[in-house]
């Protein structure tokens, strides 16, 4: 018996079978963003980043905000009516700055309220498209982050911390040019905070305090700021999260590994029937009576 076409067969649906499920994702999370936009009245557009699988490969590859989403978004709100709301789904671990503040400016000239929604996080650049947002809608658990520059793998402020604990003819000179561009990038990433801030209403003063907060160093750049100390901060956040976000989120897998990390049974447990079912089901796998 010939089993060369078993073999080509094999080859072809190993590289077809992603991009049909690929294919059907799509179908899906357009279906969800569609619901959402009749829902809401609104143009929805997401900028979520996962760790991504290439082709059959099975390459893993980490995104964050770069020139390619920036050019994106642009083109979608530039698409979007002036005054037509902007349903920004964010979910990202930040990135390069640049790309960051082009998207906030954007943001904020869109005439149409622009809101933002944060699943589940929303870091760095991220934070910083968010205050371009009339309106931040926050899981009660999603958290964002501080905005303070880094150059490399080093804090801007830490650097700058440096040289003003150290005698001058004690410091090299690339620490002292890591300084000077340190300097400038917290006072470039400060005045767009307070920029941004200002343009959506928030008094001179409060956007200073809150752009010394989020830029000089206060916290390390990977702290969370919660829904709670967001709102207390000034940013104009709540937590009335569409369940739409969610199930466009649910449509975002991470990438599966050999064994999962996390693993539950996917039941809501609310009111009294809930660990009843639990119950039938742990009995069922005993070989017992379910009822």
């Amino acid at each position: 018996m010939n089993f060369s076409w078993l073999f080509w067969f094999f080859i072809l649906s190993s590289m077809l079978t992603p991009v049909f499920r690929q294919k059907l994702l799509e179908s899906q999370r357009r279906a969800v963003l569609m619901r959402l936009e009749k829902k809401r009245g609104s143009r929805v557009i997401t900028l979520i980043h996962r760790q991504e699988t290439l082709s059959f490969l099975g390459i893993p590859v980490s995104r964050y905000i770069n020139v390619d989403d920036s050019e994106e978004l642009l083109r979608a709100i530039r698409l979007t009516p002036p005054d037509l709301p902007i349903d920004l789904i964010l979910h990202t671990p930040g990135g390069l700055v640049l790309a960051a503040e082009q998207i906030a400016c954007a943001l904020i000239r869109h005439e149409a309220p622009v809101t933002v929604f944060v699943p589940h996080y929303a870091m760095s650049g991220g934070t910083l498209i968010a205050l371009a947002a009339d309106r931040i809608v926050m899981d009660p658990n999603a958290v964002l982050g501080p905005v303070d520059p880094q150059l490399g793998q080093m804090p801007a402020a830490s650097i700058l911390k440096v040289v003003e604990q150290k005698e001058i003819n004690e410091i090299d000179d690339q620490t002292l040019i890591y300084a000077d561009i340190a300097r400038k990038a917290i006072r470039q990433v400060h005045e767009t905070v307070v920029t941004i801030t200002t343009a959506n209403g928030m008094e001179k003063e409060k956007a200073v305090a809150l752009a010394d907060k989020l830029t000089l160093g206060t916290w390390t750049h990977d702290y969370p700021i919660g829904a709670e100390e967001a709102i207390q901060l000034g940013f104009p956040a709540d937590t009335d999260m569409p369940e739409e976000v969610y199930a466009l989120m649910m449509l975002y897998p991470q990438q599966a590994a050999m064994r999962p990390s996390v693993m539950y049974i996917p039941m809501p447990y609310e009111g009294p029937k809930g660990p009843r079912k639990i119950r039938g089901f742990l009995d069922l796998f005993r070989g017992g009576d379910a009822r």
